[in-house]
């Protein structure tokens, strides 16, 4: 595993009611997540609703990190903007922080743009950084930014920065475009985002995997990202996650596993999961995973 990416969390961030973010619960959750399997932990991506925490926000979770201490090289720090100028700042601030990667998804407001104008505008920001652009992994998730990376963008990209672009994480959930990925850019590591493909995907030569899931149950995410070993309770539990927004839905099934409902709370314009709907999905995850431990 010392040449792979290995598993990384994909982490929750925990709020307050008030939408105040819980310092502590953030810092114990990493520390829980790297000590139960993962490599690194991912901070302000999908699953932590990066997109809603600000430039202070992300400053005082990075120093409530360091403060437990978990270091630049346990962490991805996912940078979410259209704007260039903001994107840099929180670009910076992970590279001042010395990530280990920096998760870039392309510019989410502008809609039906082409892979000229997407090659003109990751370039702008990967020269804008210089020295700091470093371990980069662009990030595809067209369910959530409605902009896809073309497998040929990707190859543009990591020829006219090699050594800076190294990986894609594959959110797609299109197992056809991940074969595709796999195949032609066995370079990068090639990180699998639809646990229901994760170990399909290492027996192609994926590295592995930045998991909401592994907020959960890290464990039983491991033999699929070391040795590429199927896993029939991971796919139904994802196809049990799906029914509902999967943000919230990640967070109930976190606040199932720890007994603690402050796991619950998102950021507007999320809206925290009807009570019903935890309980049926924290009923299918125990049935899953309880009844087999048992």
């Amino acid at each position: 595993m010392s040449d792979r990416f290995g598993l990384s969390a994909a982490m929750t961030t925990p709020f307050r009611p008030t939408g105040a973010i819980d310092h502590a619960l953030c810092a114990s959750h990493a520390q829980w997540c790297l000590a139960n399997g993962c490599t690194s932990i991912t901070v302000f991506g999908t699953t932590g609703e990066g997109a809603s925490i600000g430039t202070s926000g992300r400053e005082q979770i990075l120093g409530a990190l360091a403060g437990a201490g978990v270091t630049g090289r346990d962490m991805v720090v996912c940078v979410t903007a259209s704007s260039v100028h903001e994107l840099l700042v929180q670009a910076r601030m992970a590279a001042d922080f010395s990530a280990r990667n920096i998760l870039l998804p392309p510019p989410f407001y502008f809609k039906g743009v082409s892979d000229d104008g997407l090659y003109a505008w990751f370039s702008q920001v990967l020269e804008k950084l210089g020295s700091a652009a470093r371990g980069v992994i662009l990030y595809n998730i067209p369910s959530v930014t409605q902009v896809a990376l073309s497998v040929e963008l990707i190859g543009r990209l990591k020829q006219a920065f090699p050594g800076v672009v190294t990986g894609v994480k594959d959110s797609s959930g299109d197992w056809a475009y991940t074969q595709k990925l796999l195949s032609a850019h066995k370079d990068l590591a090639i990180l699998i985002g639809d646990e229901r493909y994760l170990a399909e995907g290492v027996r192609l030569g994926g590295q592995g995997a930045i998991s909401g899931l592994a907020n959960v149950c890290p464990q039983a995410l491991l033999p699929l990202v070391r040795d590429g070993q199927d896993d029939s309770r991971i796919n139904d539990l994802v196809d049990e996650v799906l029914r509902y927004p999967v943000t919230p839905a990640v967070k109930a099934l976190m606040a199932h596993r720890t007994g603690n409902r402050a796991w619950l709370n998102v950021r507007a314009p999320l809206m925290t999961m009807a009570e019903g709907d935890a309980a049926r999905l924290s009923l299918a995850y125990d049935r899953l995973f309880e009844a087999q431990a048992a």
